[in-house]
Order: C-alpha cells, then sequence, then structure tokens
C-alpha cells in the first residue's frame, strides 16, 4: 500500500511559479513511477507528466513543455512538480499518482494510487 500526499498548491499570478511536493509513504520508493495528473473543474482528469523510477525518464503533455518539471528524489520517497510560467489554464487540482510499470503510462487506469490533490489557482 502506498500513501501519497501532495502539497504546495496555492493561488498565483499569471507568469508565477509554484512547485508541488508529493511524499509518499511507503517502505521502498524506487520501485514505483510517478505521475502528475489535474483535473479542472467540469473537465476530465489528464495527464500532466511522468517520471521513471531512476529519474533517467520524464515525459509531459504538450501544453506544460518547457513550462513544468518533473523531479524526483527517492532518498526522501518524494516527487516534484516545478511550475513556471502560469496560465489561467492551469488552474486545476494536481494529483500525484504511483504505479509499477512503466514511466510511459499516460492514462488515469494506469495508476494504482493516488494522492488527495492540491489545489492550484492562477489568476490573470
Amino acid at each position: 500500500q502506498v500513501q501519497l500526499v501532495e502539497s504546495g498548491g496555492g493561488l498565483v499570478q499569471a507568469g508565477g511559479s509554484l512547485r508541488l511536493s508529493c511524499a509518499a509513504s511507503v517502505r521502498t520508493f524506487s520501485p514505483y513511477c510517478m505521475g502528475w495528473f489535474r483535473q479542472a473543474p467540469g473537465k476530465v482528469r489528464e495527464f500532466v507528466s511522468s517520471i521513471s523510477w531512476g529519474s533517467a525518464k520524464s515525459l509531459y503533455t504538450d501544453s506544460v513543455k518547457g513550462r513544468f518539471t518533473i523531479s524526483r528524489d527517492n532518498a526522501k520517497n518524494t516527487v516534484y512538480l516545478q511550475m513556471n510560467s502560469l496560465k489561467p489554464e492551469d488552474t486545476a487540482v494536481y494529483y500525484c499518482a504511483a504505479q509499477r510499470t512503466t514511466w510511459e503510462i499516460t492514462i488515469r487506469e494506469g495508476y494504482t494510487y493516488w494522492g488527495q490533490g492540491t489545489q492550484v489557482t492562477v489568476s490573470s
């Protein structure tokens, strides 16, 4: 069983930055591929980014490429999402997720464990 707790969300103006963190309560964190998803009001939950267990591979949805960076610290059981140049359309609840298959999974159903989410609001 893996418990995930996100933090770092908040209200920021367009063009600003936020860093999200996701702490995992698990005996061994490194085997898990980690992902970030987001869900805006009235919309489906969508893939944002993922990272392999050893940080060598990462994937981003097109709308955040060049602005967001995913990283992880296996010694701290934590994955991060650095979000720069934020836009109002980035406003959503951001969820951290974990699975042990492959970092290339971009669908919600491919992830086994989920956090409760953290709200990110970007004002124009």
